[in-house]
Parts: structure tokens; C-alpha cells; sequence
């Protein structure tokens, strides 16, 4: 009864049909593939928000910038403002005052910006525009300290960055495992990390992309655990009724002696 159910795979998330549910094969990247992803940048898409400042000169020579238009804030407590951006829309596009609608989907935040600028220029002299997108974010999952949604803000991010701002693993993670979940959730890519040997990581990737999934798993004592606490109270309510006859039995033990 105790060991029913000790069976990892059933507190394991993403596991593969050819995965035995305890360890899967680690994930090897070859040096090409490497160094495409190092070079990666992100592209806008759907459902991105973008914080969107523009620019103009104070005066006629002067080298100070105002801006004439800002993305709205708003205010997420007493002493700090969060900006909300604006939101593209499924079909790629924002609003923006004197250029309209503009398709900014696919580009990335360079080139959002060099596209916005020669747009202002028809209306304002010497624009300068800039284009940040605001909600990109990874999502940490499983044996960390704090696991949540962790905010991308220089654009790039490695594994183990995302595992110490969730106050790095736990006693019970398994470090030999650690899935990288990426891509579409209906046919998603899913990479396997061992953290504790060096040779493997010479030959992994630690580079994460917006929207990723970080999951680390338990070990397997930690179904162990579990199982032991499920039934641990039915033994103690058990020992509970039981007492009173035990103790009787043992009473007329003693007087027959």
C-alpha cells in the first residue's frame, strides 16, 4: 500500500513518449546551431507590447532631445510607474498619432525604430524614435525557490540567470534533468539540460528565448515523500483505534499470568 503510489512519473510535467519518466537524454547542440542561437534577436510578434518614446530637437541647433510622445504609464504603486505600452494586434499593427497604423510585426526593435523614424520624418524634423518591447519573459516551474514568470530586461537570457532569480533550486531538484520547453505547446521543442557535469554543457545550449518554459523536476525520493505523507495518517488513525484493544488484550495477558 506505502509504495502504489512512490511512481515519479505521475507528479512529472512534459515527459516525451519514449521517456522512461525518471531520466530523459540530455539534449546536444552542435556548434553551428550554438552560434546561431547566440546571435538570436527577438522579432515582434502578436500580442507584444511596445514601449514607444519619440524625440525632437528643442530648438534649431541644439543638441537636446524632448519627447513629443510616450507610451502611457501607469502607476503600480506609490513611488513607481510601470509603462503599459501598446499592444500589437493579431494582425501585426499599432496606432500611433500622425502615422496611423503601422505593421511593426517581424521586425525587431532596430528595426521598428529606423521604420517609425522615416514615418516621423514626414511630419517632424529630425525624429528619433525608440522601440522597446516590454513584456518579454521566461517562466521558471517546478524545484526553485520561487518559481513564476521571470521578466527578460537585457534582451537575452541563460539558464542559470533565470534558476538564481528564482532563488536557485532546491535540495530535492534534479539536476541531471532540467527540460527546456519552447515553441508552440501544441508540437513544442523540448530540451534536456544536465547541470552537473561540465563535458555535457560544453555540449548543450544555457541560452533561453522569450516565452520559454523552465521545468525542474524533483527527484525521485520526493514521490517517495509524498507517498509516505499520503499514508502516514491512515497508519496514525489505525494505531489510533487500535490502542484501546491492544492495551485490553495485554491487560488479560497479565491477570492470566
Amino acid at each position: 500500500m506505502l509504495f502504489t503510489g512512490c511512481n515519479p512519473k505521475n507528479d512529472r510535467l512534459f515527459q516525451q513518449k519514449e521517456s522512461n519518466g525518471i531520466n530523459d537524454k540530455r539534449t546536444i547542440i552542435n556548434d553551428p546551431e550554438y552560434e546561431k542561437e547566440a546571435k538570436y534577436e527577438y522579432k515582434i510578434a502578436p500580442n507584444d507590447r511596445l514601449a514607444i518614446t519619440v524625440y525632437i530637437q528643442s530648438g534649431a541647433g541644439s543638441k537636446q532631445m524632448n519627447s513629443i510622445l510616450s507610451t502611457q504609464t501607469v502607476s503600480s504603486n506609490i513611488n513607481r510607474k510601470e509603462s503599459i505600452g501598446l499592444l500589437v494586434t493579431q494582425k501585426g499593427t499599432v496606432r500611433l498619432p500622425l502615422i496611423n497604423t503601422m505593421k511593426v510585426v517581424g521586425l525587431t526593435q532596430d528595426e521598428a525604430s529606423a521604420l517609425l523614424i522615416n514615418e516621423y520624418r514626414k511630419f517632424i524634423r529630425n525624429p528619433y524614435v525608440t522601440v522597446q518591447i516590454i513584456n518579454q519573459r521566461v517562466i521558471v516551474v517546478g524545484e526553485v525557490q520561487n518559481p513564476g514568470v521571470v521578466p527578460i530586461v537585457n534582451g537575452t537570457m541563460n539558464l542559470l540567470e533565470a534558476i538564481a532569480k528564482c532563488g536557485d533550486i532546491t535540495d530535492i531538484a534534479e539536476r541531471t534533468n532540467i527540460k527546456i520547453v519552447r515553441g508552440d505547446l501544441r508540437n513544442p521543442e523540448i530540451r534536456v539540460v544536465d547541470l552537473t557535469n561540465a563535458d555535457y554543457l560544453r555540449t548543450s545550449s544555457l541560452l533561453l528565448k522569450p516565452d520559454d518554459i523552465v521545468y525542474v523536476q524533483a527527484r525521485n525520493m520526493k514521490a517517495v515523500n509524498k507517498a509516505i505523507n499520503e499514508i502516514l495518517p491512515f497508519f496514525t488513525a489505525l494505531s489510533t483505534i487500535l490502542d484501546p484493544f491492544i492495551g485490553r488484550k495485554n491487560l488479560m495477558s497479565d491477570s492470566d499470568e
